[in-house]
């Protein structure tokens, strides 16, 4: 019983030490990058962490940017339990943000509480969809995850920009963007109901909700029936198959679910910040998930702990742009880039990771 113990604290110490050791080792090395442009990397990455953690604005910003990363995050690592890579995550979160903002049009008159719903549940169902369609055509075809999620990248942004510009952008506005969704679909601010945090910061109620959804996300993997098939399916496609599992269907609702969870950026995005669609409103959100996930070992707390990271870089970037004399926001994309490449290294630290007598601790 000890030893089962131990060899379980042993593998919580692992999976927390070498994401953090891969996040220590790349601001090591941007500080590097830092000196050689002819900046102090002190005087930069104070500017980069402090001024995503003061309160109220950096703090609640870094929240912000933290709430999209925190659902595709989730939705890569769903997909990366069933041994599926979801690139796709982009294009449901267009295809479902757009989906979001046309029921917050169309149905414009409804009150709240029947309006916020309704665009949550079209938010769902839209990158549900989109996100089952590569999952079907994995299941029933073979075609590579990889391929068909990108190409419906691209499908998901045109449609929603040619809809946009066609149909439902304000006329003369030179902006592409839709008109404004009904009233009762806005969701509030959190800045209404915590004390010194001013509602100009667009920080809402779906951050609670993307909370809320890495807790559903855990108990549906791990304490389900549908999700221990899930996980049986990413280990082992051929053990799962022959343990009765129909593994097939556990390729289409894990990329469903996906797909799902990247669609629930719109309820962020749509009735919480711009109350309407906006082409080309993502900064990567769907891209950036995927770090978010490797970073996170694909657990939903792993992810939320990484999405706070790059939301504060998202956040620390903008001040490191302005306020350093030859550092750009392009830091925050090169810190990114070397913490996954430190993280896909990960046996680089493994090999390091030695118990008391300088032997390298058995399961480690």
């Amino acid at each position: 019983m000890a030893l089962e113990r131990e060899k379980s604290l042993m593998k919580g110490l692992r999976q927390l030490i070498f994401p953090l050791a891969a996040v220590l080792a790349a601001f090591v090395a941007g500080s590097f990058l830092v000196l050689a442009v002819g900046d102090s990397p002190l005087a930069t990455y104070q500017l980069l962490i402090g001024s995503a953690f003061t309160w109220p604005d950096g703090i609640g910003y870094t929240l912000f940017y933290a709430t999209p990363l925190i659902f595709t995050g989730l939705a890569v690592a769903v997909a990366f339990r069933c041994g599926l890579l979801n690139i796709g995550a982009e294009g449901q979160l267009y295809i479902a943000s757009f989906a979001t903002a046309w029921v917050g049009i169309t149905f414009a008159g409804l009150p709240a509480i029947l309006l916020v719903p309704l665009c949550c549940l079209a938010a769902v169902l839209a990158g549900g969809v989109w996100g089952g369609i590569p999952g079907v055509l994995k299941a029933r075809f073979g075609a590579h995850e990889v391929i068909t999620t990108i190409m419906m990248n691209f499908i998901a942004i045109a449609l929603a920009s040619y809809f946009t510009q066609y149909h439902y952008k304000p006329p003369g506005d030179a902006i592409l963007e839709t008109v404004p969704i009904g009233e009762g679909g806005h969701i509030a601010r959190l800045g209404r109901f915590v004390p010194g945090l001013p509602e100009r910061i667009p920080l809402n109620l779906s951050f609670l909700l993307a909370l809320a959804t890495c807790v559903l996300v855990y108990l549906f993997l791990w304490r389900t029936r549908w999700g221990y098939e899930i996980r049986a399916t990413g280990a082992s496609p051929a053990a799962a198959q022959y343990g009765g599992i129909a593994t097939g269907r556990q390729i289409v609702l894990a990329m469903a679910l996906s797909g799902a969870l990247a669609g629930m950026v719109g309820i962020n995005e749509v009735l919480g910040y711009r109350y309407r669609y906006y082409d080309s409103f993502s900064s990567g959100y769907g891209f950036t998930g995927i770090a978010v996930a490797l970073l996170g070992r694909n657990h939903p707390v792993g992810v939320i702990l990484a999405s706070l990271l790059f939301g504060a870089l998202l956040r620390g970037g903008l001040f490191v742009d302005i306020f350093t004399e030859h550092v750009s926001k392009d830091l925050v994309m090169v810190l990114q880039g070397i913490i996954i490449l430190f993280v896909a290294a990960e046996a680089m630290f493994r090999d390091r990771f030695r118990g008391p007598f300088g032997r390298r601790i058995k399961g480690v």
